[in-house]
């Protein structure tokens, strides 16, 4: 018997799914369902009334950092979601999407009233094997069928340096050829993440995908490649931007090495960019954001809510600050960073340098070192933001960058863990501008995390306010003008979050400037078993279409929420030997 969706979805989770029933012993069901007609709207009569939530969940959201829990070991009902898909399914019945390009505009040119953020789904971390090929292919190509059923726009994959680069100036784009011509065949759009950091480590990082090992190598050779804190540890998830300008990879620079390899992505699929391949988003540090490895989970190294730890000890790094303090005037600054900001794990008042009161990052040292120490990420930016628009100009693509939302201890004087990422933002100091207004000279994208979180929901000790970073990103984003984009930064199924998503997707923000503009994409974390459990599923669905809507929404939300349940009772029928065979 041919596998069926079930099966197919079933084994994201790593086991199969067993519907094996019908008419008779060994027959297949053959129920249909038509999606025109399960999504048929209700009567136009009907009136309804949206509710605003006045209390949290019974699930309660998950406290931050800022990327998804561990994915490992999860194995929920998948029977609804899988089956609602094995039928012949038809793409909702409303208007055709805008193509990505369209709805991302250079920077300052969005038509106004354009309506709709296009939703975007990541893909599994490990979606191509280290033997370059698919993972699961049977239940990655019928997820990427339920996701165009979905109205979702696209997908977001990570294209991994240390799987495609094995030897240096060799590619094998194997998986990855196939994965995006399975998306092409369904009519969904990629944004393709060019990866040069390590898998592992992080929040969410359920698998171990390090650099290329002949890049490792010349890191066993020299640590000093390695981003490294005052106590000399050593991270190894991304080359330390110290020595970006350096020949220290086999006779190339790191920044070489990632030009070279956008440049055999864009040759081996020019075919795809700009129709296909709508983004390519450019991995700038660890998780792929443009930050410092400050908060390491790796060994226990950091837990949240600590403030981190600056990463500016390696020979290159202490090299170039040593430049900078004595062009300052100031040679006795260049010998070391601050030496009294703490530990990973300390709270702001904990450490001299981020104290409120009297603290070093408030002097004419601190404004010194923080100016240097972010300037060095900016630099790090604009140098391969300048190859990423070289090569892929004229393609038809745009480029994005991703901006990690640290906002635990934002309500603190200091941001101490922002400071430590390499976000020079204070109290008095706004430190999103100036990487907004970088990434606005080479017409990027600039993607913010944490869009689903609200201030009441995280620890109030903590002073943690992602809803006013977000609304602090925005206003940035909108002075530069430049395009916005965001991701939730922890998976999350609740109507809250997604009420959220749409409240900062369409930039419903107090004293944003209005003019019917929105975000110009959102990525939702992540494609994975949970996604297709029929409650997730259904509120998932409903959430998809909300966002396509827009500030277009003229139906209330609760009557689109109605039609998303309908169309998973329609379906449940369709699913009930499967559900059988999961309590077995």
């Amino acid at each position: 018997m041919a596998l069926s969706m079930t099966h197919q979805i079933g084994t994201l989770a790593g086991t199969p799914i067993h519907a094996e029933s019908g008419s008779g012993a060994g027959e297949p069901s053959t129920a249909t369902v038509s999606a025109a007609a399960v999504w048929k709207s209700p009567a136009p009569s009907i009136r309804c009334r949206a509710q605003k939530p006045d209390a949290l969940d019974a699930l309660s959201p998950p406290l931050s950092p800022c990327r998804s829990p561990v994915l490992g070991g999860i194995r929920p009902d998948l029977s609804v979601a899988c089956q609602a898909f094995a039928a012949e399914m038809e793409a909702l019945p409303q208007a055709a999407v805008r193509e990505h390009k369209e709805v991302a505009p250079a920077a300052g040119s969005r038509e106004k009233g354009s309506g709709g953020v296009p939703v975007f789904v990541m893909m599994p971390l490990d979606s191509v094997t280290m033997n370059n090929t698919v993972n699961r292919r049977k239940a990655m190509n019928a997820s990427l069928q339920a996701l165009k059923s979905a109205g979702v726009e696209g997908i977001m994959m990570d294209v991994w340096w240390g799987l495609v680069e094995r030897e240096p100036g060799s590619y094998n784009w194997g998986g990855y050829a196939e994965l995006l011509e399975m998306a092409k065949k369904h009519g969904l759009k990629v944004q393709a993440v060019m990866s040069f950091h390590q898998c592992g480590g992080n929040v969410g990082d359920s698998c171990s995908i390090p650099l290329p090992k002949w890049a490792v190598e010349e890191v066993d050779k020299d640590p000093d490649l390695a981003y490294t804190d005052q106590w000399g540890r050593r991270n190894y998830e991304y080359i330390s931007l110290g020595c970006d300008t350096l020949p220290v990879l086999k006779g190339r620079t790191p920044v070489q090495c990632y030009a070279d390899f956008m440049r055999a992505f864009r040759d081996n699929f020019q075919h795809l960019l700009g129709e296909t391949i709508l983004e390519i988003q450019v991995g700038m540090g660890p998780a792929g954001e443009l930050r410092y490895p400050s908060y390491p989970e790796q060994n226990g190294t950091w837990k949240f809510p600590g403030i981190g730890a600056f990463q500016c000890y390696d020979k290159y790094m202490l090299s170039s600050l040593k430049a900078a303090a004595e062009a300052a005037g100031k040679a006795e600054w260049g010998h070391t960073g601050p030496t009294d900001a703490g530990h990973y794990n300390n709270w702001p008042e904990d450490a001299p340098f981020f104290k409120k009161e009297g603290g070093g990052w408030n002097s004419q040292y601190g404004e010194f070192f923080l100016s240097w120490y972010s300037q060095m990420l900016l630099d790090h930016g604009e140098r391969i933001l300048s190859s990423a628009k070289s090569v892929f100009e004229n393609t038809g693509t745009k480029i994005s960058v991703k901006v990690a939302g640290i906002h635990w201890h934002y309500g603190t004087r200091s941001h101490a863990p922002e400071l430590t990422a390499g976000y020079y933002n204070t109290r008095y100091r706004d430190g999103y501008l100036p990487i907004a207004q970088m990434l606005a000279r080479h017409g990027a994208i600039f993607n913010f995390t944490c869009i689903e979180m609200r201030d009441h929901e995280q620890p109030q000790d903590a002073l943690c306010a992602p809803e006013k970073l977000v609304k602090q990103v925005a206003l940035a984003t909108q002075k530069a003008e430049v395009p916005l984009a965001g991701e939730n930064a922890l998976q999350r199924y609740d109507d809250y979050a997604h009420e959220q998503i749409l409240r900062s997707a369409l930039l419903n923000i107090d004293g944003y400037p209005q003019e019917d503009k929105e975000m110009c994409a959102f990525t939702y974390l992540r494609m994975n078993p949970d996604l297709f459990q029929a409650d997730n599923w259904r509120r998932f669905v409903a959430f998809v279409k909300k966002m396509k809507e827009g500030k277009n929404l003229h139906r209330c939300w609760e009557q689109v929420e109605r039609e998303a349940e309908h169309f998973v009772h329609v379906t449940q029928p369709l699913v009930q030997e499967a559900a059988v065979a999961l309590r077995h």
